[in-house]
């Protein structure tokens, strides 16, 4: 007789690719579940590049906006060099209320146009978390946009006006990861990188602070969601990611 519950293995992400570009909604987006993994690429020696779609503006209730940009835009500067990344490029769309549709799409096409990647990362984009909680609606309607950019990208003639000054279309994107997804079916073990991943989140200290986090502990919020990750794995820690394949026939 089985007793027990059974753990649905988590098959481990590629590594044979160079660069990657990491498109997300907001300042932190990252460090919620995926700086770890960077960690462990960058340190492989493969270029990854981090694009915000907005500064994280409209986050922080006692702080207004235009100031609040640049303090946000800074910690997420040193949030990346934390983990390797030399970019960050901001699209200053306006945070809290980006929605799905041409032109988010046209914006990180030509992010992916410029940066031409192997892999993109985004954050999860399904409705919810995996619980009953809703997700958050930027987090949405940019990882949605990301896929069909992706796409976009790749196309000669749709938004033909990026093709200057020698800019081509980049059709090379092999997949986009999009990790924290419910429906994940793959992971990345990141035992090693784990506590750059703890020092990347907590250098977003003015927006964890803004939100009236107290007593929050960064390194317990990160052990709880990728403990039982890494379990999957037979690792110690793991990032999990939903893979969703690019290209004919993916």
């Amino acid at each position: 007789m089985q007793t027990g519950i059974e753990i649905e293995p988590l098959e481990p992400l590629p590594e044979d690719w160079e660069r990657a570009l990491c498109v997300v909604a907001h300042p932190d987006d990252m460090e919620f579940g995926g700086a770890a993994a960077v960690a462990r690429w960058t340190a492989q020696g493969k270029q990854v590049a981090y694009c915000m779609v907005t500064s994280g503006e409209a986050g922080i209730d006692g702080m207004a906006p235009d100031e609040c940009r640049v303090v946000r835009e800074a910690e997420q500067v040193e949030s990346a060099r934390i983990v390797g990344v030399p970019e960050v490029e901001f699209l200053h769309q306006p945070d809290g209320i980006l929605e799905y549709g041409v032109p988010l799409r046209r914006e990180i096409a030509a992010v992916v146009r410029r940066y031409r990647p192997e892999i993109v990362v985004t954050s999860n984009f399904r409705d919810t978390w995996g619980g009953v909680n809703l997700n958050q609606a930027d987090h949405v309607a940019t990882g949605r946009a990301v896929v069909d950019a992706v796409r976009d990208a790749g196309n000669r003639w749709i938004f033909t006006e990026q093709l200057v000054d020698g800019l081509e279309p980049w059709g090379g994107v092999r997949a986009v990861w999009a990790f924290g997804s419910p429906q994940a079916t793959h992971a990345v073990d990141i035992t090693d990188t784990f506590d750059l991943g703890v020092q990347s989140l907590e250098a977003h200290r003015a927006y964890i602070d803004g939100l009236g986090w107290e007593h929050w502990d960064g390194r317990e919020f990160l052990e709880g969601f990728s403990r039982p990750v890494g379990q999957r794995m037979g690792v110690a820690f793991g990032a999990p990611f939903e893979v969703f394949p690019m290209g004919w026939g993916g």
